[in-house]
């Protein structure tokens, strides 16, 4: 292919340099910042000096389709000639394409069908630094591919961000690091301009209040970054009536003919609202001016209660950079932040790579039909966390895509309750979708599991090879196979392409939304729809019709049937969901009137314990029951519940309680386990503690403080988590709270004495001391340090009282007046006598006259009644 005059790009002076590092050691990495040429000069200067077809992955379809038009524009050809694009649902390349675009997603399809990319010569992998999901699994298959079979594939990774040591690292193999090309940008001085938000203002208002000074600031277009598609539509709503400038969207979710027409320039000055396709990978001509929001939209998953969708995160200070140096490109510009510049330093270097935080049952799916199902032995840029990746493969068994795993009977897993289990993984999300969800981040994902577990993970199954083809998450491939076997092909489809895209679906009722497509379907639904039916009508399963008819919540149901939900109480807007997590329907939902809802979408905010339903189709016990066999569960139950214990046999969906009847004689076990759940809600107090058994924990718990072990912890969490140690004969026989209460806790208690320890547990803490009045008094043990209440008169003669646990403990002695009022309170006997006593012997002396108060009270003996002494 020969090359034509190419536009004067930074990247251009550097092409020769980038061809032969490349042709002499097989594997390189570019650094050059946005708008260097690297996405649409290099694959043309590769094409032009190396045989073969050139492959360039982007990570999204708009950047493949941008980088293709703008490549075969340079030659003067159509698209489809010598460059061409291929992306899901639409391809355009014939025999004469020698530069090809793909999504990473898309080349990692074809790189499973054919490990040795036959007739590839060189395939780029651009804008790494956005450690896309799809793009980190790519370059791991790539270069194991390259290593095992196609050593002479030439791999470029291409990165807008000076952090490639690793990258060229990993490229380089087993003979050091690859080398790394550096083209410097021609970027223009960009001033810089912060404008906090106001009390109360969001952050649409706020956008839009920067976006009206910057249009003030100076000429050209205005480049906007929002995090998703709802802030777009908002923030235009807020700019209309600009008068002679037009506000255009930019995002991922757009009509190919909306999209291209926001990359050209326009005929007035333009306000171009994008989400982040447009931080590095696309061009947009004529701006003088960036808006950025600071916020980006990311897949999260919440582990804990089953929910998954998208993020608003701050974006990382690389990305900040990028974006405001668009503004930079052709002219000097300006960038307004809309965060305080003192927040700037807070920002994490560079963004979080997917790997760590998305849901990795896609992922599961390649690696399983790559073979290497645990994902060891790859060069990982960041290897998967092992946590998520063993739910990802519990998930694929549940949906019968690998194998079941060879484990030991202490190891397997309910497998019928896998999809419950492994609740999280919800589709593939679309970082520009129009989800406003703010989920915090997982925290525990990265729990690993058993060696044993890892080394058995199943091998894919063929139902597996062919949920992988479909080119979708395993959960919707399930649905799309299987519902139309049940619904007929076209209606599994349909609903399978809104889920996979549910932007299309405004509001919650997804019924009402299909019925709103059927009548008006947007070109890029109507291709998705056409292209799954003839998956589906293709391959081996056959569209057919069943009892169910035309029913789009059962299609739901088979994507997520953890999700199947029922209403918690009569005329009640809240429903628990089968994988046990609770989700409100919103307000004017039109689901209102249904007992049963397949739910398709749900968000949690923080701070809040329900999830709030996004998307669902009303639904009910039958079709519920269809759709989710495996959640079906008879069981005998023991619990605490209200109070006390219930044993009941249950009829579960899931979490959900389809029918209970009470239960006799039940498990001992059972019982046993209910009654111990029953004392850590209701606490130790349902016991029976009279004084003696609260004198003698409290003695135990004093030793424990002073000598540690062998003498037990008796605080509550201690003898919760212990009870069998200490209550065990009494939980054996117990089946309800009132036996609980009936226990003697001091009778039980004593058994954690330790012997022979114990033989000593009088001496060391007495239940009572005796004094020199040969009264024996009580010892209070509750206090940290033991108090004796006592007399005054009763210690005469005393010059220091004994010590406690084997004598590392003092007593903190009360003082009493003969009406056993206290006096003083010492610890220091001695010099209590001799600096404390005269003034308390004055107060005594005119207030107890009938008994002996002596100045030296070791001259008189210690009594406990009124006898007088003559030195009183």
């Amino acid at each position: 292919m020969k090359l034509p005059e190419l536009p004067e790009l930074p990247v251009r002076g550097a092409l020769d340099e980038i061809v032969g590092t490349l042709g002499a050691a097989g594997a390189a990495v570019l650094v050059a910042p946005p708008g260097t040429g690297k996405t649409t000069l290099v694959p043309l200067a590769l094409a032009a000096g190396s045989s073969g077809r050139v492959v360039v992955a982007e990570p999204r379809r708009l950047a493949a389709r941008a980088a293709a038009a703008r490549m075969a524009a340079l030659l003067g050809e159509p698209v489809g000639e010598s460059v061409g694009y291929s992306v899901r649902g639409d391809r355009r390349v014939s025999g004469r394409t020698r530069v090809e675009v793909v999504t990473s997603g898309l080349l990692v399809r074809r790189l499973q069908g054919d490990p040795e990319l036959a007739g590839v010569g060189t395939v780029v992998l651009d804008e790494c630094h956005e450690r896309h999901l799809d793009a980190d699994l790519l370059l791991a298959l790539l270069l194991d591919a390259r290593g095992g079979l196609r050593p002479d594939l030439r791999v470029l990774a291409t990165s807008a961000t000076v952090a490639a040591d690793r990258l060229a690292a990993l490229l380089g193999g087993d003979g050091g690091s690859a080398p790394v090309v550096e083209v410097t940008g021609r970027a223009y001085p960009v001033g810089l301009e912060y404008v906090p938000a106001l009390p109360g203002e969001r952050i649409e208002a706020q956008v839009a209040r920067a976006t009206r000074a910057a249009l003030a600031g100076g000429d050209g277009d205005v480049l906007v970054f929002l995090p998703g598609a709802a802030e777009i539509r908002r923030t235009a709503g807020l700019l209309s009536g600009l008068g002679d400038v037009d506000v255009v969207p930019l995002h991922g979710r757009l009509a190919a003919g909306a999209q291209d027409a926001a990359l050209r320039p326009g005929a007035r000055r333009r306000v171009v609202l994008s989400t982040a396709v447009a931080e590095s990978s696309l061009t947009v001509p004529g701006v003088r001016a960036v808006v950025d929001s600071g916020l980006a939209r990311v897949p999260r998953v919440d582990h804990r209660r089953g929910l998954s969708g998208l993020a608003t995160v701050r974006v990382s200070a690389a990305v900040a950079e990028q974006r405001a140096g668009r503004a930079g490109r052709e002219a000097p510009g300006r960038a307004w932040r809309c965060w305080p510049e003192y927040e700037h330093a807070t920002l994490p270097a560079y963004p979080e790579p997917e790997i760590r935080t998305a849901d990795l049952t896609r992922l599961a799916l390649e690696l399983a039909c790559w073979g290497t199902p645990d994902g060891t032995g790859l060069p990982w840029w960041d290897a998967p966390p092992v946590g998520a990746l063993t739910v990802g493969h519990e998930t694929l068994r549940a949906l019968g895509a690998v194998e079941p795993a060879v484990r030991s009977a202490d190891t397997q897993p309910n497998l019928p309750a896998a999809l419950a289990l492994a609740s999280d993984d919800l589709p593939a999300v679309d970082a520009e979708a129009e989800s406003e969800s703010v989920i915090e981040q997982r925290d525990s994902s990265d729990a690993s599991p058993s060696v044993d577990t890892v080394r058995n993970w199943g091998a894919v199954t063929p139902r597996g090879r062919d949920m992988a083809a479909l080119g979708l998450h395993p959960r919707l491939a399930r649905a799309l196979l299987d519902g139309a076997a049940e619904v007929g092909a076209r209606t599994a489809a349909e609903v399978v392409a809104l889920l996979d895209d549910d932007t299309l679906a405004p509001k919650t009722d997804l019924v009402a939304a299909i019925r709103t497509l059927r009548a008006d379907p947007p070109p890029r639904w109507k291709r998705e729809v056409d292209r799954l039916t003839r998956l589906v009508d293709g391959g081996s399963v056959r569209g057919r019709r069943s009892g169910l008819g035309d029913d789009p919540a059962f299609v739901v149901a088979l994507a997520y049937p953890e999700r199947l939900a029922r209403r918690r109480g009569v005329g009640s807007a809240s429903y628990l969901m089968a994988g046990g997590t609770a989700v409100v329907l919103p307000a004017g939902s039109g689901l209102g009137d249904s007992e049963w809802l397949a739910v398709a979408g749900a968000a949690r905010n923080p701070g809040r314990a329900e999830g709030v339903v996004r998307l669902a189709a009303g639904a009910d016990v039958e079709l519920a029951r269809r759709a989710a066999p495996s959640l079906v569960r008879t069981l005998d139950e023991v619990d605490w519940v209200d109070g006390d214990v219930v044993a009941r046999t249950v009829l579960r969906l899931g979490a959900i309680v389809l029918s209970e009847k009470g239960l006799r004689n039940p498990d001992r076990g059972l019982v046993t386990a209910a009654l111990r759940r029953g004392l850590a809600a209701g606490g130790l107090g349902m016991l029976r503690w009279n004084a003696d058994a609260l004198g003698l924990r409290q003695r135990m718990g004093f030793l424990h403080r002073e000598l540690g072990a062998p003498w037990p912890d008796v605080e509550d969490a201690a003898l919760l988590e212990n009870s069998e140690a200490w209550l065990g004969p009494e939980l054996a026989t117990a089946t309800r709270r009132a036996d609980l209460e009936r226990i003697d806790a001091g009778q039980s208690l004593r058994r954690l004495l330790p012997w022979p320890a114990a033989a000593r547990f009088e001496e060391l803490a007495p239940e009572r001391l005796e004094v020199p009045s040969g009264s024996k008094i009580r010892v209070d043990y509750a206090p940290d340090v033991p108090v004796l209440a006592v007399k005054v008169q009763e210690i005469f003669g005393w010059a220091e009282p004994p010590r406690l646990a084997g004598g590392r403990a003092p007593i903190l002695l009360h003082l009493l007046s003969p009406a056993q009022r206290p006096i003083a309170v010492t610890a220091d006997l001695a010099s209590f006598w001799r600096t404390g006593w005269p003034q308390v012997r004055a107060e005594l002396r005119g207030r107890y006259p009938k008994h002996a108060w002596p100045e030296d009270p070791s001259t008189v003996s210690a009594h406990r009644g009124t006898a007088r002494r003559a030195n009183s």
